[in-house]
């Protein structure tokens, strides 16, 4: 009884063995061969639990996932002969796995490495029939375009496929973009210095007219003022005039009067005349008569 427990156990432990060994599963991430002694007997399985022969076929299986190959950047030259360095990268997944594992023997770092070859010869013949401005501003997103169908068409038979392609920069080297900027630079100077030699011109200019202006309004200001002056000067000639001729008496004496009090204006003031004089007419006689 003992013995036959044993060989049932024994015998369901190789059931389970063989089980296990002749089932795998593919998730949705994965793609997934089935080799027969090194040969390909089984591909393009959809993801869920799939059996195999045991002991005689082994399952490969490959990332499905949209994958990035983002190389280093390259130098590459234009149809001007110009040097740019270009990064770009590269969006890639598994099409076809059967295909894939008999040109790449299903190692995803010789796919990245012949896949970057391809897009660095693709990318020397496409910036080579362009000028710099070209696959700068231009005509980058129809290179980009063009270039993902090249790369399909040249991988085409290895089992992958580019999803997207893109260029994330095109700068020029370091000594070019030195010599750019130092161009840049004297030219930015040389429009700062005509720019400052016009305006050093415009305020000489404005200077010159704000002084001529200045000449002439103080000109005719003074002329004016003259014209001003000497007509006040004849009114108030006409007016004394008139006042003597109306009564001679009464404006000598306000004269002596007036003439008086500019000269005592202030305390201790003293005049040596002769007391005899014209100037003390009204001093001592009111009437005007001299003593």
């Amino acid at each position: 009884m003992e013995k036959k427990t044993a060989f049932g156990l024994i015998g369901l432990f190789i059931i389970i063995i063989v089980l296990s060994a002749s089932i795998f599963t593919v998730h949705e991430r994965e793609k997934a061969i089935v080799l027969q002694l090194g040969t390909i007997s089984g591909s393009n399985f959809e993801p869920g639990l799939h059996f195999k022969i045991p002991f005689v076929e082994s399952v490969e299986k490959f990332d499905g996932r949209v994958m990035t190959l983002d190389a280093q950047p390259e130098r590459y030259l234009t149809s001007e002969k110009k040097n740019v360095i270009v990064d770009s990268f590269v969006k890639w997944r598994i099409t076809d796995e059967k295909a894939y594992y008999v040109s790449m023997g299903g190692n995803q770092l010789r796919a990245n490495e012949r896949l970057s070859e391809i897009v660095k010869q693709e990318l020397r013949d496409q910036f080579g029939r362009r000028t710099l401005r070209d696959v700068v501003s231009g005509e980058r997103e129809a290179v980009m375009d063009i270039l993902t169908v090249n790369t399909n068409r040249a991988i085409s038979d290895f089992g992958i496929a580019v999803v997207d392609f893109r260029i994330k920069r095109i700068d020029l080297p370091e000594e070019i973009s030195t010599s750019v900027y130092r161009r840049m630079e004297a030219e930015r100077a040389r429009v700062a210095k005509d720019l400052r030699s016009k305006g050093a011109e415009a305020a000489e200019k404005i200077r010159a007219d704000a002084d001529r202006q200045r000449t002439v309004l103080l000109a005719e200001a003074y002329g004016d003022a003259e014209r001003v002056r000497g007509e006040g000067d004849a009114r108030a000639a006409d007016i004394y005039a008139k006042a003597y001729t109306k009564d001679a008496e009464f404006y000598a004496f306000y004269r002596s009067l007036l003439a008086y009090k500019a000269s005592f204006n202030t305390s201790g003031n003293m005049m040596v005349l002769e007391p005899n004089t014209d100037f003390f007419k009204y001093f001592k006689d009111p009437q005007g008569g001299v003593n």
